[in-house]
């Protein structure tokens, strides 16, 4: 059986009301253990830096939909838009020896990595699209992690359901060479609905890993703290698993 259809089925159990089950300690647990094994097994088999396939520009989508968010209607991000994003900054803070504030211009102006993925949701459906961005590792070197930093937190302008997104990852997926600070999806600046003007995209993992709107990367050194303490948003509500390896 596919991860995603484990997930999704994981994801319905919790929310069809077997609270009795999913609120005991016991089973907690056991999800927690089963996603750390399989974090584990996944990285075992291919290496923390092994690379998700990659793939032609004739195998790119003819549409590429979006998900979750795909309109933000707040003032703020509404005037951004219409100013094409060009005072448009991300936050680099936390644990680093140097906070940052990133403009547009400057993190296109960074080494970009270009790479054509396929974007698999947990909802079941699959997309391919040619992503172009700087790689998260290299930012992460100019803002100088400190050592007790052990995750990554996105911080996104879009809410869903009246809260603000948030996803995590820890420094193995961060530092991998597909994890990039997208602005670009198939050579064209991202649509709004794809979550202009950048997105994290981590490969290895299902799309709601992949946060969109990103403003923010914050440095960690546990996600106790950040949301209800699983570490992203549909994790915080209904019980996705944190690590999403695909």
């Amino acid at each position: 059986m596919k991860r995603r259809n484990v997930i999704a089925g994981l994801a319905a159990t919790l929310t069809a009301g077997c609270s009795k089950i999913s609120d005991s300690k016991w089973f907690g647990a056991a999800v927690d253990k089963a996603e750390d094994l399989h974090r584990g097994a996944h990285r075992a088999i291919g290496g923390d830096q092994a690379l998700a396939p990659e793939y032609t520009k004739a195998d790119i989508s003819p549409f590429f939909r979006g998900n979750g968010t795909t309109q933000i209607e707040d003032p703020a991000y509404q005037a951004a838009l219409e100013n094409g994003f060009a005072d448009w900054n991300l936050a680099i803070t936390g644990l680093v020896e140097r906070e940052l504030s990133l403009s547009m211009a400057q993190l296109k102006a960074m080494p970009q990595r270009t790479q054509i993925t396929r974007h698999d949701c947990v909802e079941g459906w699959s997309a391919i699209g040619q992503w172009t961005g700087p790689q998260l590792g290299h930012i992460l070197d100019l803002a100088q992690l400190r050592p007790e930093a052990k995750f990554v937190v996105f911080h996104c302008a879009d809410t869903l359901n009246g809260g603000k997104y948030y996803e995590s990852v820890d420094l193995a997926d961060a530092y991998h060479p597909q994890t990039i600070i997208a602005h670009e999806l198939n050579e064209e600046p991202l649509p709004m609905r794809n979550g202009a003007p950048l997105r994290v995209r981590i490969e290895r993992q299902l799309g709601y890993k992949s946060a969109k709107y990103l403003t923010g990367v914050e440095a960690v050194a546990s996600l106790a703290d950040v949301g209800q303490g699983q570490g992203g948003y549909w994790e915080d509500r209904t019980g996705y698993q944190w690590y999403a390896g695909i």
